[in-house]
């Protein structure tokens, strides 16, 4: 895709799951991939792979916990690819998974560091380049739990759910600059998460295992409908949507030329169809 062509994409989370998809995808369409993790192996092998398709990345090592980590990478991307255009925050941890009362307090609170933190530390890294470009698109990665609730997932749903008031919270301060930020569902997937669910049996709650048999199964939502939805919410095509949170499975399509209400497609999901 032209509208990608040599444009900086700063992915977190970039060596495996939905992060490494969404960079392949983006380095495909033509853009400068920078795949940001904190495992120096998994991020080799994901340069590796975009390179073998043609693409172009830069392997940036960094936990996103670490503000000034986050920081350096992004300004290396700004000194090898002119700035990060695009930034997709899909670095995440499921941590505890069970009864709430039998949680470890720091495996909890560290999923919020990662998840929640992470996010935060990585968007306000490139936002003020956007701003002053006055041009930008973020991207958070959400998932289960941010609808409604998710017990024995008390972490993840939390730190989740409060990512999506973070976008619509920022894109309404950020509203006059032309950035946008939205999150994206991106459905259920096979991942190592999904692993995780099935190893924890019945702590996990017999729905989460069951759905995540079939996951397992059938692979989930296809790479390219996830890939698809963020290649919208990062061009042009979406400069009107800002602060929304849009599933992999709605009829997102309709949006690029539809007006929405105020209160469609947030945290509430107002008039969702």
């Amino acid at each position: 895709m032209q509208a990608f062509k040599d444009k900086g994409v700063l992915i977190t989370g970039a060596g495996r799951g939905i992060g490494k998809r969404l960079a392949m995808g983006f380095g495909q369409a033509g853009a400068r991939v920078g795949l940001l993790a904190r495992t120096k192996a998994e991020i080799e092998l994901a340069d590796l792979e975009i390179e073998h398709a043609g693409g172009t990345s830069l392997r940036l090592r960094a936990d996103v916990r670490d503000y000034e980590q986050v920081g350096a990478a992004v300004e290396r991307m700004r000194n090898m690819y002119g700035g990060v255009h695009v930034l997709v925050c899909a670095a995440g941890v499921q941590g505890p998974i069970g009864p709430f009362l039998e949680s470890n307090p720091r495996d909890w609170a560290d999923v919020v560091n990662v998840n929640l933190l992470g996010a935060m530390h990585a968007v306000r890294a490139v936002l003020p380049q956007m701003v002053e470009r006055r041009s930008g698109k973020i991207i958070l990665v959400s998932g289960g739990g941010a609808e409604e609730a998710r017990p024995n997932f008390t972490a993840y749903g939390a730190s989740k759910t409060a990512i999506v008031r973070f976008a619509e919270s920022v894109a309404e301060e950020i509203r006059d600059d032309n950035v946008q930020i939205n999150c994206m569902y991106p459905g259920h997937t096979y991942t190592n998460m999904t692993d995780e669910v099935l190893r924890a049996g019945e702590r996990a709650g017999w729905r989460e295992v069951q759905e995540a048999s079939q996951v397992r199964t059938h692979g989930g939502t296809p790479p390219d409908k996830q890939i698809n939805l963020a290649l919208f919410l990062a061009s042009e095509r979406s400069n009107h949507i800002t602060g929304k949170l849009l599933h992999v499975d709605e009829d997102w399509r309709r949006l690029e030329h539809a007006t929405l209400h105020a209160g469609s497609f947030t945290l509430r999901r107002l008039q969702r169809t």
